[in-house]
């Protein structure tokens, strides 16, 4: 769990006073790790997987389950027998978790480019498992769940030894300091984030309404179960937004929103839209052809491309600087001339496009408006100082934007009940499955970061597995947005919301500035960027601009300080995005000590705390010569632990090769970041992998004859092999015109930017199955993609047949023929013969829970509902480590103990017998 260092922490209230030159000198260390290695090449691809377990002391006789606090005990344990077997090729590396219950696992090294090593996955996970089982006491298990599911539920009574619920650190009023982990930085992670924010952390998740809920008997009662609109439709927890309706019903109640309705996901809590202000370029002077972007106010760049009259960017107001944009590309444009006397820019509705990117100007058949439930709407007016613009869908609903004024009565609020938490360790003790590649190069990484940060909600729903917290049943089943809100440290200026305590001096921007997220949530800006060859047509910037269409505040001192270093505006955006956090842990001497050049101590201190979806991870320093040369790296971070091996490693295979379908096709993924924000709601619904449907983007792979992008005229590889059609030689995506000299086509030089295509139409819809396994012929979906990768490549017969039985798995759970853990988990529960019907997990409940995961995980429990026809082989201690061949003198009483042993069994003394 990000960087772990040896020293004494220092108290919020003197390591706060450091802030500000933390920050600038982290500004500093990337600059130099950037020049320093930004020109490496040619890297293979290495990667590795983390898995965490947590560890629960059982009572069979009284049918309890607690928390074992032995964590270190048996992490030091396991780390002293990889030394003494560290002859093996196959080894384990076991490190500290937040929980004091809790140790995370990866392999010992790193799995190669080769198809062989997907088959290493599985194995060095049931030798993970085998080797913990080796350290457990016969009282205690450790099966490979997302949560403890009676977590804060337990008083005093939560964990062997027992801890008294508070203290100094958390302040809970549900679980005990004594649970956190003893290395100095998670007590202090704790405390800080709480200090910062000025309150403990809350956390509210959806609780499940069940027939003898009591928390619902005064709540409205709903039609369906099954959504907060119907079974249609999927409930939006919208977790880390939520002041406004705890500042209205507390901390036992919340607001969610539902998928059938645009505005739920178009609006956060307190009734701020979550994408940004849309501008047309409209230069109203003779001759001018529209604006060059500027890298500052007032410094032009006069050979980037540049927006022209009756383009579309987006882009927010400078709050410092008056009379100022700054787009999401990370640039500037000024709305009106230095005199002020001619505009430059104006306002449109948030759902203004361009009909192609060929439309410079603007005539009556243009669809600039289209709303998202119709292939087209009415549009009332575009521009005009004031004039409200309404938008009129087919459903005779009015959509209301820009300011104006509804005239109907609003929507009555979907009020549930909640689960309350209030403390780190409820997100930060839950345990996830991640994921490190190696990338050829940064331009590499940068890519590989984008596409993976669209499939992260995609992934996460797949792999539900979080259902139950606190001692009871939620209604959703990820863990996601609960460790979002267990590490919210934002001020309640930076939320949103009125601050007596504003401005706060030792704050970055004196805690003032609006921050949307949380440090833990998706991410907001994509940051590939081909700067080296923008192609002729130039589309590059405008289109990074429109697909980051959601406000990314940035550290504007930090920004420029990368810009001046020959940082381009997508990755300075992204570092400037990331410091405008503060530093939540500081070590006493390691701050000005620190050298800047050499080291990225306080780089890593912000970059580490920024718990993202994706996390883009520069070259770390190579203090000696002897330690490993490690490049330009991704890391995927969303997906739920799972119950056994086979799961955890079918995932991780098919992640994997995922990147490297989404290089060797050349596919693009690109939707915008709004909607990635949307799936990450709707991948939260319960059983969202059977029910639910996600944005994803509709064609993958260039256009060769484009209009709409709807389907109709559509052509691409992808339909051409669906009908049967050759592709036509002497193509101009033929592959040999594509690749420059580092290998990387035009396609991926243009990304998002399909050619022919038209962006706002790029993207619909899909369900799970349709995502996995196609739609039409124009989707042909991810798992036969990887199927065609495995074909192109030659995959060797035997990884194919492991692989085939992974993928096979996984589009079944995408078709819904096989539940997810979350699911199986809530029907296990409200199954039980102790369940009361009233969302409550009980003592005997979770005991057996959590050991039938024990007994699946381990292979002596087959679940045919969630697994199919996979059965786990069993796992035991057996074959866990090699057995020495020993020399050492044996004592004569031993010897002739052995041999009395020996010498009574009856083949023994048949044998002996014959002889004679």
């Amino acid at each position: 769990m990000g960087l772990l260092k040896v020293g004494v922490p220092m108290p919020w209230d003197k390591s706060k006073k450091h802030n500000h030159y933390i920050r600038q000198a982290g500004v500093r260390q990337f600059i130099s790790t950037y020049n320093r290695v930004k020109d490496l090449k040619g890297d293979e691809l290495l990667w590795g997987d983390e898995t965490e377990y947590g560890i629960f002391h059982i009572d069979p006789e009284n049918k309890k389950i607690r928390l074992s606090l032995r964590a270190k005990e048996i992490m030091d344990e396991l780390n002293r027998k990889e030394e003494t077997h560290d002859h093996r090729v196959e080894g384990c590396t076991w490190v500290p978790e937040y929980g004091a219950w809790m140790v995370e696992a990866t392999p010992r090294r790193p799995y190669s480019g080769y198809t062989t090593d997907l088959l290493r996955v599985e194995r060095n996970m049931r030798l993970r498992r085998k080797r913990m089982l080796t350290v457990l006491n016969d009282d205690e298990i450790a099966p490979t769940v997302a949560v403890f599911p009676l977590l804060g539920a337990l008083g005093d009574d939560g964990t062997v030894p027992k801890t008294s619920v508070g203290g100094p650190v958390t302040m809970s009023e549900y679980i005990g300091d004594g649970i956190i982990n003893p290395h100095p930085r998670f007590a202090t992670l704790s405390a800080n984030i709480r200090q910062r924010r000025g309150e403990k952390v809350n956390i509210r998740v959806p609780l499940f309404r069940d027939i003898h809920t009591p928390e619902f008997k005064d709540l409205p009662i709903i039609s369906s179960v099954d959504g907060c609109c119907g079974s249609d439709s999927q409930q939006l927890w919208r977790y880390g937004k939520g002041d406004e309706s705890r500042e209205k019903y507390g901390n036992d109640m919340l607001v969610v929103g539902c998928s059938k309705t645009g505005r739920d996901e178009a609006l956060n809590d307190n009734g701020e839209p979550v994408t940004l202000q849309k501008w047309l370029v409209d230069v109203q002077c003779e001759g001018c052809k529209g604006l060059f972007y500027r890298i500052e106010p007032d410094v032009i760049v006069p050979d980037a491309d540049w927006p022209r009259n009756g383009e579309i960017v987006v882009g927010s107001e400078v709050s410092n600087i008056p009379g100022w944009i700054r787009l999401q590309n990370g640039y500037y444009l000024p709305m009106r001339s230095d005199d002020g006397e001619i505009p430059f820019l104006r306002k449109v509705s948030t759902r203004a496009e361009l009909s192609t990117f060929e439309t410079l100007s603007l005539g009556s058949s243009t669809p600039l408006f289209r709303d998202s439930n119709s292939d087209g709407v009415k549009l009332a007016t575009l521009l005009g100082e004031g004039t409200p613009f309404r938008v009129e869908a087919p459903d005779t609903s009015t959509a209301v934007l820009e300011g104006a004024s509804s005239s109907t009565e609003e929507a009555p609020e979907n009020v549930r009940a909640a689960i309350h938490m209030d403390a780190m360790a409820f997100g930060m003790g839950c345990c996830c499955l991640q994921i490190t590649f190696q990338a050829k190069d940064l331009d590499e990484s940068r890519y590989i970061y984008d596409q993976l940060a669209i499939l992260a909600p995609i992934m996460m729903a797949l792999t539900a597995s979080t259902p139950l917290m606190r001692g009871r049943i939620a209604d959703t089943d990820c863990r996601w947005g609960i460790i979002t809100e267990s590490v919210d440290c934002r001020s309640l200026a930076e939320r949103g919301r009125p601050d007596p305590d504003a401005p706060q001096t030792d704050f970055a921007g004196k805690g003032e500035r609006r921050i949307y997220k949380s440090r833990y949530d998706s991410i907001s800006t994509y940051i590939y960027q081909d700067t080296s060859k923008l192609t002729d047509d130039g589309h590059s910037n405008r289109v990074l601009n429109m697909y980051n269409d959601i406000p990314v505040p940035i550290d504007e001192d930090s920004f420029k300080a990368l810009r001046k270093a020959g940082i381009d505006p997508a990755l300075s955006q992204h570092i400037a995005h990331l410091f405008i956090r503060d530093p939540l842990v500081v070590f006493e001497g390691a701050v000005e000590e620190v050298d800047d050049d050499q080291q990225t101590e306080h780089f890593e201190s912000i970059q580490s705390t920024n718990w993202q979806s994706v996390r883009w991870k520069p070259p770390p320093p190579r203090n000696s010569p002897n330690d490993p040369h490690i490049g330009w790296r991704t890391e995927f971070r969303s997906m739920e632990m799972q119950l056994t091996d086979f799961e955890n490693a079918a995932f991780t295979v098919f992640i994997v090769l995922c990147t490297r379908v989404i290089l060797t096709f050349d596919l693009n993924l690109y939707i915008p970041l709004s909607r990635v924000d949307a799936n990450m709601q709707r991948a939260h619904s319960r059983n969202a992998a059977a029910k639910g449907k996600f944005f994803f983007r509709r064609h993958m792979a260039p256009l060769e004859k484009g209009d709409d992008g709807f389907g109709v005229k559509y052509s691409s590889m992808f339909s051409r092999a669906a009908n049967g059609q050759d592709t036509p030689s002497g193509s101009k995506h033929d592959e040999d015109d594509d690749d420059d000299g580092d290998g990387v086509s035009r396609q991926r030089r243009n990304a998002p930017f399909a050619p022919g295509s038209n962006e706002e139409n790029a993207y619909e819809e899909m369900t799970m199955a349709e995502i996995m396994t196609g739609k039409g012929d124009y989707f042909p979906g991810l798992i036969p993609l990887v199927f065609a990768y495995l074909d192109y490549i030659n995959c060797d017969q035997t990884t194919l047949a492991r692989v085939t039985e992974y993928l096979d798995f996984i589009q079944k759970r995408a078709t819904g023929e096989l539940i997810t853990p979350a699911t199986w988990m809530r029907n296990f529960v409200r199954t039980h013969p102790a369940y009361k019907q009233d969302s409550v997990v009980s003592d005997e409940i979770a005991y057996d829970l959590m050991q039938a995961c024990q007994e699946i995980g381990q292979g002596t429990r087959h679940v045919p509902e969630m697994m199919g026809e996979v059965h786990i082989k069993p796992i035991t201690t057996a074959g866990a480590y090699d057995v020495k061949l020993e020399s050492k003198r044996v004592k004569n009483e031993s010897i002739v103990e052995l041999l009395q042993r020996y010498s009574n069994r009856q083949s023994f003394a048949t044998s002996h017998g014959e002889s004679s």
